[in-house]
Protein backbone atom coordinates (compact mmCIF):
# COMPACT_ATOMS: atom_id res chain seq x y z
CA UNK A 1 0.00 0.00 0.00
CA UNK A 2 1.92 3.02 -1.30
CA UNK A 3 0.93 6.27 0.41
CA UNK A 4 0.51 9.28 -1.87
CA UNK A 5 -0.31 12.80 -0.66
CA UNK A 6 -2.60 15.25 -2.41
CA UNK A 7 -0.94 17.93 -4.53
CA UNK A 8 -2.34 20.85 -2.49
CA UNK A 9 -3.48 22.84 -5.52
CA UNK A 10 -3.20 26.60 -4.82
CA UNK A 11 -6.23 28.05 -3.05
CA UNK A 12 -8.41 30.44 -5.05
CA UNK A 13 -8.19 28.49 -8.32
CA UNK A 14 -11.47 28.23 -10.23
CA UNK A 15 -13.03 24.77 -10.49
CA UNK A 16 -12.14 23.29 -13.88
CA UNK A 17 -15.11 22.43 -16.05
CA UNK A 18 -15.97 18.82 -16.83
CA UNK A 19 -18.63 16.56 -18.32
CA UNK A 20 -18.73 13.01 -16.99
CA UNK A 21 -21.19 10.10 -17.03
CA UNK A 22 -22.80 9.27 -13.70
CA UNK A 23 -22.51 5.53 -12.94
CA UNK A 24 -25.96 4.99 -11.38
CA UNK A 25 -28.22 7.12 -13.61
CA UNK A 26 -26.01 7.40 -16.75
CA UNK A 27 -26.80 11.14 -16.76
CA UNK A 28 -24.07 13.58 -17.76
CA UNK A 29 -22.84 15.64 -14.83
CA UNK A 30 -20.97 18.91 -15.40
CA UNK A 31 -19.76 21.85 -13.36
CA UNK A 32 -22.98 23.64 -14.42
CA UNK A 33 -24.98 20.92 -12.61
CA UNK A 34 -23.89 22.66 -9.40
CA UNK A 35 -24.47 26.28 -10.49
CA UNK A 36 -25.91 28.44 -7.71
CA UNK A 37 -24.62 26.26 -4.89
CA UNK A 38 -23.02 27.87 -1.83
CA UNK A 39 -20.26 25.26 -2.00
CA UNK A 40 -19.12 22.31 -4.08
CA UNK A 41 -17.23 19.29 -2.78
CA UNK A 42 -15.47 17.14 -5.37
CA UNK A 43 -14.03 13.87 -4.09
CA UNK A 44 -11.74 11.59 -6.06
CA UNK A 45 -12.39 8.12 -4.71
CA UNK A 46 -12.62 4.56 -6.03
CA UNK A 47 -13.96 1.16 -5.08
CA UNK A 48 -10.83 -0.86 -4.31
CA UNK A 49 -8.55 1.49 -2.32
CA UNK A 50 -8.07 0.58 1.38
CA UNK A 51 -7.87 4.29 2.28
CA UNK A 52 -11.30 4.86 0.69
CA UNK A 53 -12.76 1.68 2.19
CA UNK A 54 -11.61 2.97 5.59
CA UNK A 55 -13.76 6.13 5.25
CA UNK A 56 -16.50 5.18 2.76
CA UNK A 57 -19.26 5.06 5.40
CA UNK A 58 -18.31 8.57 6.55
CA UNK A 59 -18.43 9.80 2.94
CA UNK A 60 -21.96 8.39 2.63
CA UNK A 61 -22.85 10.03 5.98
CA UNK A 62 -21.52 13.40 4.80
CA UNK A 63 -23.75 13.06 1.74
CA UNK A 64 -26.80 12.41 3.93
CA UNK A 65 -25.91 15.05 6.53
CA UNK A 66 -25.55 17.80 3.91
CA UNK A 67 -28.26 16.60 1.52
CA UNK A 68 -30.69 19.38 2.49
CA UNK A 69 -28.11 22.19 2.43
CA UNK A 70 -26.83 24.33 -0.43
CA UNK A 71 -23.74 22.13 -0.86
CA UNK A 72 -23.14 20.26 -4.10
CA UNK A 73 -21.25 16.99 -3.77
CA UNK A 74 -19.69 14.88 -6.50
CA UNK A 75 -17.55 11.75 -6.34
CA UNK A 76 -15.28 10.84 -9.26
CA UNK A 77 -13.22 7.73 -9.94
CA UNK A 78 -10.44 8.05 -12.50
CA UNK A 79 -8.54 4.79 -12.07
CA UNK A 80 -7.36 2.73 -15.03
CA UNK A 81 -9.81 -0.18 -15.16
CA UNK A 82 -7.47 -2.25 -17.32
CA UNK A 83 -5.20 -2.70 -14.30
CA UNK A 84 -7.86 -2.18 -11.62
CA UNK A 85 -11.14 -3.72 -12.85
CA UNK A 86 -12.68 -3.32 -9.37
CA UNK A 87 -13.02 0.36 -10.25
CA UNK A 88 -15.05 -0.22 -13.43
CA UNK A 89 -18.33 1.74 -13.64
CA UNK A 90 -20.53 -1.25 -12.74
CA UNK A 91 -18.55 -1.77 -9.54
CA UNK A 92 -18.68 1.94 -8.74
CA UNK A 93 -22.45 1.78 -9.21
CA UNK A 94 -22.67 -1.18 -6.84
CA UNK A 95 -20.58 0.75 -4.29
CA UNK A 96 -22.81 3.84 -4.57
CA UNK A 97 -25.98 1.78 -4.13
CA UNK A 98 -24.61 -0.32 -1.27
CA UNK A 99 -23.41 2.72 0.67
CA UNK A 100 -26.49 4.78 -0.19
CA UNK A 101 -24.63 7.69 -1.78
CA UNK A 102 -26.97 10.69 -2.10
CA UNK A 103 -24.61 12.42 -4.53
CA UNK A 104 -23.60 11.59 -8.10
CA UNK A 105 -20.63 9.28 -8.68
CA UNK A 106 -18.91 9.68 -12.04
CA UNK A 107 -16.28 7.76 -13.97
CA UNK A 108 -13.46 9.75 -15.58
CA UNK A 109 -12.37 7.29 -18.28
CA UNK A 110 -9.91 9.65 -20.00
CA UNK A 111 -8.44 10.80 -16.65
CA UNK A 112 -8.52 14.37 -18.01
CA UNK A 113 -10.74 15.63 -15.18
CA UNK A 114 -8.43 14.12 -12.55
CA UNK A 115 -5.53 15.89 -14.27
CA UNK A 116 -7.41 19.21 -14.42
CA UNK A 117 -7.93 19.03 -10.65
CA UNK A 118 -4.38 17.72 -10.03
CA UNK A 119 -5.90 14.77 -8.20
CA UNK A 120 -3.13 12.49 -6.98
CA UNK A 121 -4.65 10.03 -4.54
CA UNK A 122 -7.82 8.33 -3.40
CA UNK A 123 -9.34 9.93 -1.46
CA UNK A 124 -8.56 13.46 -2.64
CA UNK A 125 -10.93 16.29 -1.64
CA UNK A 126 -11.51 19.68 -3.31
CA UNK A 127 -13.97 22.14 -1.76
CA UNK A 128 -15.07 25.23 -3.69
CA UNK A 129 -17.06 28.25 -2.52
CA UNK A 130 -20.07 29.97 -4.09
CA UNK A 131 -17.79 31.51 -6.75
CA UNK A 132 -16.45 28.00 -7.48
CA UNK A 133 -13.03 29.03 -6.17
CA UNK A 134 -10.95 26.50 -4.24
CA UNK A 135 -11.05 27.09 -0.49
CA UNK A 136 -10.06 23.67 0.88
CA UNK A 137 -7.96 20.79 -0.41
CA UNK A 138 -6.95 18.50 2.35
CA UNK A 139 -7.73 15.52 4.49
CA UNK A 140 -11.07 14.19 5.73
CA UNK A 141 -9.58 13.84 9.22
CA UNK A 142 -6.54 12.33 10.97
CA UNK A 143 -7.74 8.72 10.66
CA UNK A 144 -5.85 6.31 8.38
CA UNK A 145 -6.06 2.54 8.02
CA UNK A 146 -4.30 1.03 11.02
CA UNK A 147 -3.68 4.20 13.08
CA UNK A 148 -6.62 3.55 15.45
CA UNK A 149 -7.91 7.12 15.19
CA UNK A 150 -11.69 7.35 14.74
CA UNK A 151 -13.15 8.38 11.38
CA UNK A 152 -15.00 11.61 12.16
CA UNK A 153 -14.61 13.69 9.00
CA UNK A 154 -13.85 16.68 11.28
CA UNK A 155 -11.42 18.55 9.00
CA UNK A 156 -13.61 18.33 5.91
CA UNK A 157 -16.85 18.90 7.83
CA UNK A 158 -15.41 22.01 9.46
CA UNK A 159 -14.40 23.36 6.04
CA UNK A 160 -17.87 22.61 4.62
CA UNK A 161 -19.57 24.33 7.55
CA UNK A 162 -17.37 27.41 7.08
CA UNK A 163 -18.21 27.56 3.33
CA UNK A 164 -21.92 27.21 4.00
CA UNK A 165 -21.69 29.99 6.61
CA UNK A 166 -19.79 32.21 4.14
CA UNK A 167 -16.74 32.31 6.41
CA UNK A 168 -13.02 32.16 5.62
CA UNK A 169 -11.30 28.79 5.95
CA UNK A 170 -7.89 28.54 7.58
CA UNK A 171 -5.40 28.12 4.68
CA UNK A 172 -3.19 25.89 6.87
CA UNK A 173 -4.52 22.53 5.65
CA UNK A 174 -3.20 18.98 5.95
CA UNK A 175 -2.97 17.02 2.69
CA UNK A 176 -5.08 13.95 2.14
CA UNK A 177 -3.17 10.66 2.02
CA UNK A 178 -4.22 7.63 0.01
CA UNK A 179 -3.40 5.26 -2.82
CA UNK A 180 -2.12 6.95 -5.96
CA UNK A 181 -4.56 7.28 -8.83
CA UNK A 182 -3.96 4.38 -11.20
CA UNK A 183 -2.91 6.20 -14.35
CA UNK A 184 -3.05 4.64 -17.78
CA UNK A 185 0.42 3.92 -19.21
CA UNK A 186 1.90 7.12 -20.59
CA UNK A 187 -0.91 9.20 -19.08
CA UNK A 188 0.83 10.09 -15.79
CA UNK A 189 0.57 13.83 -15.23
CA UNK A 190 3.68 15.92 -14.73
CA UNK A 191 2.71 16.78 -11.14
CA UNK A 192 2.67 13.10 -10.19
CA UNK A 193 5.95 11.75 -8.78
Amino acid sequence: MVKTASTMLPLGIKAPNFQLPEVVSSKTISLDTFAGKQGLLIMFICQHCPFVKHIEKELAKIGKDYENTNLGILAISANNIETHPDDAPDNLKAMALELGFTFPYCYDETQEVAKAYTAACTPDFFLFDAKQELVYRGQLDDSRPGNDKPVTGKDLRNAIDMVLAGKEINPDQKPSIGCNIKWKPGNEPSYFG
